[in-house]
């Protein structure tokens, strides 16, 4: 009744939400199933509890001139209640999901995806599109990122700063460990993602060819940041940059919470990853795919993670880290422009050389999956395969090594 009422008073119009079989939403060719070629991935902003027509990363995509999402909305059993939809154009080719914020409704609505009957999603291609927080050492406001690696840094021990041991940096304790450089000495298996590197290159090839959005308030917020020159990024105009994301329920900010990140996304790495973006969903949508390429649903080398900078993760010379997190961040226009900007030659880029280049697939150099190893391979970080670098078993498995000795870094 709210929301009816909030619709009527706000004149708002709203497509009627009704089940369809697949045949009866596409049915070209004969086919059941609908197998996009490229599926975007939108979470929610902070504008969710006011209904969904007002999540600005999914609108992002409508109105524009290279396809409308728009043209088949198919309800989806296991969306998120004020998300139900996946969004297509008319043959199928580009699909759309919004999945609600945070880890939670990220890896429900993703789960549902996976496993819906109305999806052929074996050769699908997954754009991870939504905005973040960035450091101003490695970007700006309105900067696109592109990841390799997704690390979910707040699986840790945590004491309050005020009660740590006077030699600990930060009250964040991996795991199973005794100190914040210790690597983790026990794993949950979502720790770390790395995605297709030579995807990413061409991703990030394609996004370059786009025309970033900026606008004056952003180019005035951002000059503050020019004073300290390791945050020359910061001071900038936003670009494109291959940089790697961090995963946290929890919202923060401040340098010293920077920092201890930093460092938590290169020990869980060994070194490896670069961090720059930070955000609430990104472990938990690719865990949730993860297990649908291990039960060969989907291809896990076909995700191309992109995150837009709306604010910085922590404040400039002078500047409190609680105005940093309270103010309202100049960069959130530009960050939900750059979405479309930088997605559109990515989604269109893939569908037009579907044939000669993306069709069967860009095979990747580096690992690809997670800390264990589950879909094969040898992991260049953590422990090693628990399966000797073959894909798990599709059956009840030890957890023997995931309490182990420490890992020398």
């Amino acid at each position: 009744m709210f929301v009816q009422t909030l619709v009527s008073v706000l004149g708002l119009s709203v497509a009627p939400l009704c089940f369809a079989s697949p045949s009866n939403v596409f049915g070209r060719d004969g086919n059941a199933m609908i197998s996009p070629k490229v599926f975007i991935i939108d979470m929610a902003t902070s504008d969710t509890y006011l209904l969904l027509q007002f999540d600005d990363e999914g609108s992002s995509w409508y109105g524009i001139q290279d396809f409308n999402l728009l043209e088949h909305n198919i309800t989806v059993p296991g969306f998120s209640p004020l998300f139900p939809q996946a969004h297509c154009t008319q043959d199928g080719t580009i699909c759309q999901v919004v999945t609600g914020e945070a880890e939670i409704n990220a890896a429900s609505t993703i789960t549902a995806l996976v496993h819906s009957s109305f999806f052929d999603l074996t050769k699908t291609y997954f754009l991870i599109a939504g905005i973040a927080g960035i450091s101003p050492e490695l970007g700006t406001l309105g900067t696109v990122t592109l990841a390799r690696f997704a690390v979910q840094v707040a699986l840790a021990y945590e004491i309050d700063a005020r009660e740590k041991p006077a030699d600990f940096a930060t009250g964040y304790i991996p795991q199973g460990s005794f100190a914040p450089d210790q690597y983790p000495q026990e794993l949950y298996g979502t720790e770390v993602f790395e995605l297709n590197d030579d995807l990413r290159q061409l991703a990030i090839e394609m996004a370059k060819s786009a025309k970033l959005a900026d606008d004056e308030q952003s180019q005035q917020y951002r000059a503050n940041y020019a004073s300290d020159k390791a945050f020359a990024a910061g001071a900038a105009p936003p670009s494109v940059v291959a940089c790697d994301t961090a995963t946290s329920d929890v919202f923060w900010t401040g340098a010293l919470l920077g920092q201890a990140f930093e460092n938590t996304t290169r020990l869980f790495t060994n070194e490896t990853a670069t961090y720059c973006t930070t955000q609430q969903e990104d472990n938990a949508t690719l865990e949730a795919l993860l297990r649908g390429a291990l039960t060969g649903l989907l291809d896990f080398s076909r995700i191309v993670l992109m995150r837009t900078a709306s604010d910085f993760d922590r404040p400039y010379p002078g500047e409190s880290a609680a105005t940093n997190l309270f103010l309202m961040s100049p960069g959130y226009d530009i960050s939900i422009k750059n979405i479309p900007a930088a997605g559109v030659p990515i989604v269109t880029g893939i569908v037009s050389q579907w044939k000669n280049k993306f069709e069967e697939g860009i095979k990747p150099r580096n690992y690809v999956g997670d800390i264990f190893g589950t879909l094969g391979g040898k992991p260049d970080f953590g422990p090693g395969s628990l399966w000797n670098d073959k894909p798990a078993p599709l059956s009840k498995r030890s957890t023997r090594r995931r309490r182990r000795s420490a890992v020398n870094v």
